[in-house]
């Protein structure tokens, strides 16, 4: 499942669609990996809302075994304990959203905020990207790093599923290259973290690494130098196994890859691959036998329920739901 950034009740929505449920939970004979970024949704209005579902929907996803619900870490996860790390109260948190909002929607001074808050990149970060925070989950996500139950990658039968994508560049910096995808998961499982991400602030600057960088074609600039990285060449993935991702919507990958980008315009919902042989690239909806990255976050706020596709990771295809309504291009198309 990609990025669960929605309403619960969307969340359960996309499952039951597919017939995953049996009443409120998970059927035993379900196996769900959730690619990571549970956290911050919706317009301004909606906060109080994503605040509340983001917590309902990790406390729900980690009462069923671990051995059935895989909790990957995205950057949103990982902010709880990182650029939010230091917010300890919910007034303290409300106080610095408030003085980041009338930075960032009217043009207060940064400089004296972030002089304030220095764990930060910029007021952009918590007026708008981290907004919907508070440390009830803050001490979830603790509570489910420490117990092992978030996770960095998992592997199924030589497919590597991470948040962002990981670069022969990032496995070099562990030392020795993975032959599997199950040799990869269990090096980026046993890895601190320093290493492979590095969290924004205000000295650093924005957050870079294995959580936040993205697949682009290639480019000269600040994003591409690393490690660590915000934006990676495709063709520096490794060859010996694809990866799963989440983290990036469709119009963003147009507007990164577009030299490559085969369809006419982007669509959430719809699965996607990118596919890389020698120097030749390209990406486009559906799911390719022979891709190097599947694309599984489909913008589950901005796509009907109907139309957002999980992935089946033994077929390496779109889960087939129970019944959709045909469509245009792009829409789930099923029989009854």
């Amino acid at each position: 499942m990609g990025d669960p950034q929605a309403p619960f009740e969307t969340v359960l929505a996309v499952l039951r669609g597919h017939g995953l449920l049996q009443q409120d939970r998970l059927r035993d004979d379900v196996q769900l990996v959730s690619m990571g970024d549970h956290f911050d949704f919706g317009a301004p209005d909606q906060r109080a809302q994503a605040t509340a579902d983001g917590l309902a929907l990790v406390t729900w996803l980690a009462s069923h075994p671990p051995e059935q619900v895989v909790l990957l870490a995205g950057n949103h996860d990982l902010a709880r304990l990182c650029e939010l790390g230091p917010f300890s109260t919910d007034a303290a948190f409300e106080a610095a959203f408030e003085q980041a909002s009338r930075v960032y929607r009217h043009g207060a001074d940064e400089a004296a905020f972030l002089s304030r808050y220095p764990h930060l990149p910029d007021a952009e970060a918590l007026a708008r990207d981290f907004s919907c925070f508070n440390v009830a989950q803050q001490s979830l996500v603790r509570r489910l790093f420490d117990a092992g139950r978030f996770r960095v990658a998992h592997a199924h039968r030589n497919l590597l599923l991470v948040h962002a994508g990981v670069t022969d560049d990032d496995f070099a910096l562990l030392g020795h290259p993975p032959r599997t995808a199950a040799e990869a998961a269990a090096l980026l499982n046993a890895e601190s973290l320093p290493r492979l991400h590095q969290p924004g602030a205000a000295s650093t600057g924005f957050a870079r690494g294995i959580f936040f960088q993205r697949p682009a074609f290639p480019a000269s600039g600040p994003e591409f130098e690393g490690p660590l990285r915000r934006r990676y060449d495709p063709r520096r993935l490794p060859a010996a196994f694809p990866q799963a991702i989440g983290h990036i919507r469709d119009q963003k990958c147009h507007q990164l890859l577009a030299p490559w980008a085969r369809d006419a315009a982007p669509l959430d919902g719809p699965l996607r691959s990118l596919v890389v042989d020698g120097d030749d690239v390209h990406y486009a909806r559906g799911t390719l036998p022979d891709a190097r990255l599947y694309f599984l976050d489909g913008g589950m706020n901005y796509a009907a329920p109907a139309r957002f596709q999980l992935f089946d990771l033994d077929a390496r295809a779109a889960l087939r739901p129970l019944h959709v309504e045909a469509g245009h291009d792009g829409d789930v198309v099923r029989e009854p």
